[in-house]
């Protein structure tokens, strides 16, 4: 496991395959090496969230933490990540602009029906990808 203090953590639904598609995504595209993942089912997730008070039993929420400084949520996590992966993505950071309440009634729509979205299948990282999950 790579020294995670210094990165960029997205904690995804280890269960539910539209987000495992989108950790797949950000690992093809994280050409600055500043991203590593946990699943909220895992320990290392469950800690996160009930240090911040969050409810550990439910899982339809991306969180991006930047340990010792910030954690964001749901569109504003999305919005950050796409930022930070720099280039033509970071033309989607135009999407702060949108108000948090509808971006995220947005986001709270596609989370609902994440698991009619993609199929639940398994994400097998290669072996330099594996390095940067913490725990699934």
């Amino acid at each position: 496991m790579e020294n995670w203090e210094n990165k960029h953590i997205v904690f995804f639904d280890g269960d539910c395959g539209v987000c495992n598609f989108w950790v797949q995504w950000i690992l093809e595209r994280d050409r600055k090496d500043q991203f590593m993942f946990a699943s909220l089912q895992s320990e290392f997730g469950q800690q996160f969230l009930s240090e911040r008070g969050l409810d550990t039993h439910i899982f339809n929420t991306m969180y991006l933490w930047k340990p010792g400084k910030y954690y964001l949520i749901k569109s504003r996590a999305i919005l950050h990540i796409a930022k930070l992966l720099g280039g033509i993505y970071s033309l989607a950071f135009l999407g702060k602009i949108i108000p948090r309440f509808l971006s995220d009634k947005a986001y709270d729509l596609v989370s609902r029906n994440r698991m009619k979205l993609a199929n639940q299948r398994c994400y097998l990282p290669d072996q330099h990808q594996r390095k940067k999950f913490i725990q699934v």
